[in-house]
């Protein structure tokens, strides 16, 4: 599954006056037994929550008063997230006539037409307070507390990134955390500027656009709208016109050749980089320990010590961190059923988490022969991955058959392509003349049977 959690709003997304329908929770219900986690997101207080909400325990986190506090349904557990504002404040509020006023753990809310009084309340006694609107509600919070503050908190309580998670939710206190997640909704009642920052809009209102919404997860967890979410791609490169070419990072399945000694370590950095700087993560399974030194990634393994499963294990379970495992210390004679494990425990940890979000695999003609030896064949991933090579001769052609996309560079980047049209259902591919400089790939979506083309790749800081 790419999306491992739905993030709801409850007043005027779930709810409908205050109430989920059963037909709602059905289908919260049926996304929970798919293995997905569901989290809600709202500026009610707990206890208030309790009385309205009779099914609290269908979510695995509560992320309530606007983000300021976080509430564990399964062992009835409150953490407060941040100060509330000082008494003389809800004193002053009191004092000037501000009536009806919510007082939570640390959200003071009132409603309109008092805003301008809450305002000058907070000017007055020189506070460092934020006004949050929420339709009619005016809700008072410290400064950085918001929606998107408390998910982030629930996020990494529940071992997941925000990169696999669909949000949804429909008033002004939604915009930050709807542009958290990897994928915002808004339902079709929302209010007309979050329905344009949306990803898209549900055509059903309240609780039945949230069914909608989780049936299209139950379906095909939203592939028929990939074509929408280009605001969340990464930039693979640049276009010899100097246009942006955008990448989806969930489904790729590329292929980055080139011979010794011409940038292809480059070249893989500098799309690493741009990877992280968008949020996801990496794991470099590594053969010859070309990758043991990458910006903002712990390796494990070296030429005189084989690295400890165990070790693996932890590393990719640690939120928001980036690994390289070089195999260079594991006896030859091993290596094959100690890749099996490795790539079992890999992408067990991807089921669960969604991390890593890319699988990098150095000289992988080599480890893919690999796979086939030993006790049991090593799983092999068809999304999130790149493949490196520093040659194709003898690659086993079921291991090209797969890729997506190819990004050839160096001197034999036409030959490159060849082969991969050697195993694919494309019977050639057309000839290009044009010579390639440091930094450049013949880039090729196989998948799309479009003609190669001449891009310029990112290039790592370190290069």
């Amino acid at each position: 599954m790419r999306y491992l959690a739905l993030c709801c709003d409850y007043d005027g997304t779930l709810a409908d006056d205050g109430r989920v329908s059963s037909a709602t929770l059905s289908a919260v219900e049926r996304l929970r037994a798919s293995g997905r986690k569901v989290v809600l997101v709202t500026g009610r207080v707990v206890a208030e929550l309790q009385t309205v909400c009779g099914r609290l325990d269908l979510f695995d986190r509560v992320v309530a008063e606007n983000g300021a506090c976080l509430y564990n349904p399964a062992t009835d557990e409150e953490r407060v997230l941040a100060a509330r504002p000082p008494d003389i404040f809800i004193e002053t509020l009191r004092r000037r006539g501000v009536k009806p006023l919510s007082i939570g753990q640390v959200i003071v809310a009132a409603w309109l037409p008092h805003e301008t009084i809450v305002l000058n309340a907070i000017h007055d006694l020189g506070l460092e307070l934020q006004v949050i609107f929420n339709k009619d509600a005016v809700m008072v919070l410290p400064t950085g507390i918001n929606k998107a503050s408390g998910l982030a908190v629930a996020l990494r309580d529940l071992n997941l990134s925000p990169c696999n998670i669909v949000g949804i939710g429909d008033a002004e206190n939604d915009h930050a955390f709807l542009a958290a997640c990897q994928i915002g909704v808004a339902v079709e009642n929302a209010l007309p500027l979050l329905k344009d920052a949306a990803d898209f809009v549900t055509r059903n209102a309240r609780g039945a656009g949230v069914v909608e919404l989780i049936e299209e997860l139950l379906h095909d967890d939203l592939r028929a709208r990939d074509g929408q979410f280009s605001r969340r791609r990464m930039v693979l490169g640049l276009e010899e016109s100097g246009q942006e070419m955008l990448q989806s990072v969930h489904d790729f399945n590329a292929l980055l050749v080139g011979a010794p000694g011409e940038h292809l370590h480059a070249a893989t950095s500098g799309l690493l980089e741009r990877l992280t700087a968008r949020g996801y993560n990496f794991c470099v399974v590594d053969p010859e320990g070309a990758y043991a030194v990458l910006d903002h990634a712990l390796a494990i393994g070296n030429v005189t010590q084989a690295p400890a499963l165990e070790d693996a294990r932890q590393l990719l379970n640690t939120y928001d961190t980036n690994v390289v495992v070089s195999l260079e210390g594991v006896p030859i004679d091993a290596r094959a059923d100690f890749f099996a494990v490795l790539m079992k425990c890999i992408l067990e940890t991807r089921s669960r988490t969604g991390r890593p979000h890319w699988l990098v695999i150095n000289e992988f003609p080599q480890l893919f022969r690999m796979s086939a030896g030993g006790s049991a064949r090593a799983p092999w991933p068809s999304e999130g991955v790149l493949h490196l090579g520093t040659k194709l001769e003898s690659t086993d052609q079921a291991a090209l058959r797969g890729i997506s996309t190819v990004l050839a560079i160096g001197h034999h980047a036409q030959s490159t392509l060849d082969e991969v049209s050697a195993a694919s259902d494309i019977a050639s591919v057309a000839h290009t003349t044009v010579g390639l400089r440091p930094g450049e790939a013949l880039y090729w979506p196989v998948s799309q049977k479009r003609t190669p083309r001449k891009i310029r790749l990112p290039a790592g800081r370190a290069n």
